[in-house]
């Protein structure tokens, strides 16, 4: 029977180029690549193609004897979630920080109040929630990190690389607000706050007797936590701030330990600081609705300035917002939903996670701005001159409104509590895109426990020795600097190549059908929601990245860096600009890593660098687990037979010669 020869002898002349082993040219056993046929199906090769009964009038086609299996690398397990209560819980905390509560509202009421929440929702639709999905696909189907998920593009593995050097920048300097969290929070203990006006220290200054412009918080957090008044600038850092050293140990000795056994310590670790920021901001809104003078600053973070819609910087605003809120192009995300089993319905998580952020930011207005206003009240002055955004609203404004509460100290502790929550769960996600990177590009680390402990704390040494930088006198200008580049127009590149890559390169009609795959059963709303995020892969998003991209420059280049009146000097920002110019980089120096790993002319090679490479698709072989299935082979091609090579067949049996 011709299938039989098919089965026994075609795969003999086959000549494979192993390219995901680097093995080129090697001649392969029949007997891994033979076909396993039965009366429905024709597996060639791990792909499946619909097959024909034929029957004659004398017999019927059987199956073959299925070949032994052959015996395969066995694939580490990377382990899954406990539960889908755990990604979403980790990926609502990861993404869910800092940002939501010290950026958010202040920039609601700079840009129009009210208004805000326009361009805020049209950024949301057309530029967070497609890249957010995008990211989550990738790392579900490929179920690897954001490094090893390239092999769908070789060409553009330098996007995985360049998001390793961003998510590395970012724990650099945010594990340093935990530090400055700790140190407030053991400070919140001491009665009275050592910030107020009841302390004895405080007494001349609240009374005006001393001649100082500034308030108790503002002394406390220039001079007592982060000793900037002992600096001069960039170029004088000055000696390691050790009480702040010591919290930013404790802190990096607490990521260790969650991290330890990767998302399976992890994982539980979220049910606790994911949802306890939660309860916090819910006790602050209440609160707050209770202070005299509440409804002013309320009214002031809504109250609508139409105008303010044709402002590009408002547009600007609502985009970065969204971006950075949501963690895209970091890898944390893309890392997460590696370990997620393979048919997870990722669009009911993306409407989800993105839709809690959200409402997050929104309400953590309302328990911002009811104690300034409050605040303000007390202080006779209007909100503006209370309102502030980033660590002067944390560590300055709202710990000298929360001072004026009556249990100043329990509203503290509260409110730093909630603050170290929301950072550590960021942190988790940055460090785990780490990890995640770099033990799936060497494996091996998977297998002994004690060697990705071994890691885990090299990495988080090397994090916390870096990071003494940023607890000098002069700490808070690098932080300052690493925080405006570190995610500026570089990380903006990486997620636009990304986006670009995918629907272009990749192909979206492909990456649309992988989606299908994963979901197994799309309903025709299901249909209807992937042709708008087509749409938005395609046109939308791209054009909305561009334009951000296009205003960083613009404002990079008229505006200078400063940190309270110290203005950055050039070589200072010209650093931030190479800091954030090497991570971009990786896409073209990887790009030409890749071509020059083939063979050919150079449209040869490029044509082979975009083509996915052969365990790009092992996650679908193997099911949930992500092994590779025994009858799958990795080859760069696949045979399946229509209806034509069944016909053309039985006619070179027929012809007489």
């Amino acid at each position: 029977m011709w299938i039989q020869y098919l089965n026994n002898h075609l795969c003999q002349w086959v000549e494979l180029e192993m390219r995901d082993d680097g093995r080129k040219g090697e001649l392969v056993s029949p007997s891994l690549v033979r076909p396993s046929i039965t009366q429905n199906s024709i597996n060639l090769n791990g792909h499946t193609a619909n097959s024909l009964n034929h029957t004659t009038a004398g017999s019927q086609l059987e199956s073959p004897t299925p070949s032994p299996e052959p015996v395969l690398n066995a694939a580490i397990s990377r382990g899954h979630w406990g539960g889908k209560y755990e990604f979403l819980l980790s990926c609502l905390g990861y993404c869910v920080g800092l940002g939501n509560v010290w950026r958010f509202p202040y920039l609601c009421y700079r840009n129009g109040g009210g208004v805000f929440l326009i361009p805020y929702f049209i950024m949301l639709f057309f530029t967070g929630v497609p890249l957010f999905l995008m990211e989550l696909c990738l790392g579900q189907y490929g179920a690897a990190g954001p490094v090893t998920v390239w092999k769908c593009c070789p060409l553009l593995k330098g996007i995985g690389i360049g998001m390793l050097c961003v998510a590395v920048l970012v724990s650099l300097y945010y594990n340093v607000i935990m530090a400055w969290t700790f140190y407030y929070l053991g400070s919140s203990f001491q009665y009275p706050l050592p910030w107020s006006c009841d302390a004895v220290a405080n007494a001349a200054i609240c009374n005006g007797s001393s001649g100082e412009s500034l308030s108790p918080s503002e002394i406390f957090w220039n001079e007592r936590v982060l000793g900037v008044v002992n600096s001069a600038g960039l170029h004088d850092p000055g000696p390691v701030r050790w009480p702040l050293a010591l919290c930013l140990l404790a802190a990096w000795v607490i990521v260790f330990l969650c991290m330890l056994k990767g998302i399976h310590s992890a994982g539980k670790v979220v049910y606790v600081t994911a949802t306890f920021p939660y309860l916090v901001l819910l006790v602050l809104i209440i609160r707050g609705a209770t202070l005299e003078g509440s409804l002013q600053g309320i009214a002031f973070y809504l109250t609508p300035d139409w105008r303010r819609l044709t402002s590009a910087q408002v547009w600007n605003d609502a985009a970065s917002q969204i971006f950075y809120s949501l963690g895209i192009g970091i890898g944390g995300v893309l890392s997460m939903a590696s370990y997620n089993k393979f048919d997870n319905n990722v669009i009911r998580d993306t409407i989800i996670i993105t839709t809690g952020n959200c409402l997050t930011s929104f309400f953590a207005g309302f328990a911002i701005f009811s104690v300034l206003g409050h605040m303000a009240w007390r202080r006779g002055v209007p909100v503006e001159n209370v309102a502030v955004s980033g660590p002067g609203l944390a560590f300055v404004a709202y710990p000298e409104a929360l001072a004026l509460l009556p249990g100043s100290a329990f509203w503290s502790v509260l409110f730093f509590l909630m603050l170290f929550m929301l950072g550590i769960d960021t942190l988790f996600g940055n460090i785990e895109g780490i990890t995640t990177a770099v033990l799936d590009e060497f494996p091996q680390l998977r297998r002994n426990a004690k060697h990705k402990s071994l890691f885990l704390a090299v990495l988080c040494s090397c994090l916390y020795l870096m990071g003494l930088l940023l607890v000098t006198d002069g700490g808070i200008y690098w932080f300052t600097l690493i925080d405006s580049f570190s995610t500026s127009f570089g990380l903006i590149i990486l997620t636009l190549f990304m986006c670009i890559g995918i629907s272009f390169v990749y192909g979206v009609n492909q990456f649309c059908q992988d989606i299908i795959d994963m979901i197994r059963y799309c309903p025709p709303w299901c249909t209807k929601v992937l042709l708008y995020f087509k749409a938005c892969w395609v046109f939308f998003t791209p054009f909305l990245l561009l334009f951000i991209l296009t205003y960083i420059f613009i404002e990079m280049y008229s505006t200078s860096l400063h940190y309270g009146s110290y203005v950055y000097p050039r070589w200072g920002k010209a650093l931030g600009v190479c800091m954030a110019t090497t991570c971009c980089l990786q896409i073209l120096i990887w790009a030409i890593v890749a071509i020059c790993k083939e063979t050919g002319t150079l449209k040869e090679r490029f044509h082979k660098s975009i083509q996915p490479l052969n365990s790009w698709r092992s996650n679908v072989a193997g099911g949930v687990g992500g092994n590779v299935a025994a009858e799958r082979v990795e080859d760069l091609f696949s045979v399946t037979l229509t209806d034509m090579d069944f016909t053309a067949m039985t006619w070179e049996e027929e012809r007489p010669f």
